[in-house]
């Protein structure tokens, strides 16, 4: 991963050229945000490879549903997914489809409570249904209205369950003073939003994987690695 983004062998990674790379985690602009200021310790806007490995750790942390903490540094936890065709550890097929949902299941159970006491008709609420809640967390109303566009994904002026979830999620991402973003992270679309989107953005990827297969064998170093073993 590091190789990839320090294509000039500079051994460090500047913020734009790490932005990009990190950004493709799926995770929220704001948990990138703490990544890489828990990972950019002296704040010089450029990671060594150790920091860029913490920046990493931390990427995996914040997938697996961990504290993205400098405590969650140790704990076991699988190697970070990039949705990134030259990524060697992207599995084939892998898409936005398959990136788990950032809304955990306690709280969607919660927001659902909320959603269900609002009395939906046909499984949707309206806009006057769900602007006493949003207008209730006491946020700014420029903030709400773009909590309101980012969670009414098919622009259908109505929000159903999913939606509803994603709405709650960055109401209480603002109260904890975390800024909402501009748009809505792969991370944050509802999994039941993803399938028709994700289609026509995975029919490209199957040339590129093939062509990359080939590509990024010699540079992992897995057939170097094994030719003397098996010889």
């Amino acid at each position: 991963f590091f190789s990839q983004v320090d294509s000039a062998n500079a051994g460090r990674v500047l913020a734009s050229d790490a932005a990009v790379f990190l950004k493709k985690s799926g995770l929220t602009d704001l948990v990138l945000g703490k990544i890489w200021d828990l990972a950019d310790t002296d704040g010089k806007g450029i990671l060594n490879k150790q920091e860029f490995f913490v920046a990493l750790r931390l990427v995996a942390c914040a997938q697996n549903g961990l504290d993205v903490s400098l405590s969650s540094l140790n704990l076991p936890v699988p190697p970070p997914r990039f949705t990134d065709t030259s990524s060697p550890l992207l599995l084939s097929g892998t898409a936005s489809s398959d990136l788990p949902w950032a809304v955990k299941l306690e709280d969607k159970v919660k927001y659902d409570a909320i959603f269900d006491s609002l009395n939906p008709v046909n499984g949707l609420l309206s806009g006057d249904k769900v602007k006493p809640v949003l207008l209730n967390s006491k946020l700014p109303v420029d903030i709400l209205g773009r909590v309101w566009e980012l969670s009414d994904i098919d622009r259908d002026g109505m929000l159903d369950r999913d939606e509803f979830a994603v709405a709650m999620f960055l109401v209480y991402c603002a109260l904890e003073k975390e800024p909402v973003p501009m748009s809505l992270p792969a991370a944050l679309v509802p999994p039941s939003k993803r399938k028709p989107l994700s289609v026509p953005g995975a029919m490209p990827l199957l040339p590129p994987s093939t062509k990359e297969s080939h590509q990024s064998l010699p540079p992992v170093g897995i057939l170097a690695a094994k030719t003397p073993l098996t010889t």
